[in-house]
């Protein structure tokens, strides 16, 4: 008898529990007993026992399960114990607030900037080595971002003499138009993500997109960390079990303080077997750069010629440049392309001394808009 009724103390107090893992405990304990207790008598009070105690094993399995899938416990980039993860994972898929499961020492310092302290997804802060400074967190769990990118282009806020305006005429004679593109883009902008980012360094907007042989991670992010810098980023695919399948790497060169830049990852379906990744993870960090910015003596212009698009940069400095120019194709809010292009004419992609260069680039799914993200910066001459 005494064992009955411990064995049904203990399953009721796991089956409670249980949404917050430790009811495990008890009701494995409570599940042993049940067992002993329906070999001794067979009735319908030991196997509701019996019953109950199960649930309470099997709940925090599912938990464990939806978190992490068939792997171990892998670090997620929110400093949370493996308990506090599930728990933070499973009940803020279900729409509910679980921030308060994060503490960090170092919170009030990432308030005390007015741009972090208003986006809702951010999850930690932590220190990181070196030039990357501290870092904070952000999570987008299958929701689109909200962007003022969509109505922002990156080089509304720079100057054009006239004189840019009318070499860019002349060159469109050197090319070609194509007709509209009428097919239209698969893409996936609510692929679940989270990522590290330095401080000072912001999140504009995220968007995911594929086509037949790539799927391609893209941030827009600024730099408004008041120093010139250079970014690297690592974006990671994972399946559904959480383990790595494909890494891709991107470095800006040169980014300037209020300035707008893009980082697209590049996975090779060859590598995700034909499948698009359950989601994925990047980490940002930032360093010293090598070279000069030139962003005050290089103008960019973009026109779009049927279902390509035109980039013309002038250099009006003394020394030669470089400019890498990201073309964000959408069809409506979709992103549905992104072209990395390098105006050149020269044999090592630069832009020699007081010369205007160009280059066209291809979409190919149909498009209503563009958008133009570039950095210019002194490109440094090799020993060879």
């Amino acid at each position: 008898m005494y064992i009955l009724v411990t064995s049904i103390v203990l399953a009721v107090c796991g089956f409670l529990t249980s949404p917050i893992l430790i009811g495990i405990f008890p009701s494995i304990i409570a599940f042993c007993l049940s067992i002993y207790c329906v070999v001794q008598k067979k009735t319908i009070n030991r196997f509701r026992t019996l019953f109950v105690s199960l649930t309470g094993i099997i709940v925090p399995i599912i938990m464990y399960l939806n978190c992490y899938g068939f792997s171990l416990p892998y670090d997620k980039g929110m400093n949370l114990p493996v308990l506090t993860q599930i728990i933070y994972d499973n009940y803020s898929n279900m729409g509910l607030d679980m921030s308060f499961l994060i503490k960090n020492d170092e919170e009030p310092d990432v308030i005390s900037e007015p741009e972090i302290a208003d986006d809702e997804d951010i999850v930690s802060v932590e220190s990181t080595p070196e030039n990357s400074g501290d870092m904070y967190y952000v999570n987008n769990l299958g929701k689109k971002e909200e962007t003022e990118a969509d109505t922002e282009d990156s080089l509304d806020y720079r100057y054009y003499p006239e004189t840019v305006f009318e070499k860019f005429k002349d060159l469109e004679k050197e090319y070609d138009t194509k007709p509209e593109s009428k097919y239209v883009a698969a893409s996936d902008d609510d692929m679940p993500s989270y990522g590290g980012l330095p401080l000072g360094t912001m999140l504009i907007a995220q968007y995911f997109r594929e086509d037949d042989h790539n799927c391609n991670p893209v941030l827009i992010l600024q730099n408004k960390t008041g120093d010139l810098n250079r970014y690297e980023c690592i974006f990671t695919a994972r399946d559904e079990e959480g383990n790595e399948i494909s890494v891709s790497e991107r470095t800006s060169e040169v980014v300037p303080d209020g300035a707008k830049f893009v980082m697209e990852g590049r996975f090779n379906k060859s590598e995700l077997n034909g499948k698009l990744p359950s989601m994925y993870e990047f980490t940002v960090s930032k360093y010293t750069p090598y070279e000069k910015d030139m962003t005050d003596q290089v103008t960019v212009q973009t026109m779009v010629s049927g279902n390509s698009v035109i980039v013309a940069a002038d250099n009006t400095s003394d020394i030669k440049v470089k400019v890498d120019a990201y073309i964000l194709f959408f069809d409506g809010e979709e992103l549905v392309d992104c072209i990395w292009l390098i105006p050149n004419n020269v044999d090592d992609v630069c832009i020699s001394p007081g010369s205007l260069a160009s280059i066209k680039g291809d979409a190919y799914y149909k498009f209503d808009r563009i958008e133009t993200y570039y950095t210019a910066y002194e490109a440094i001459e090799s020993d060879e």
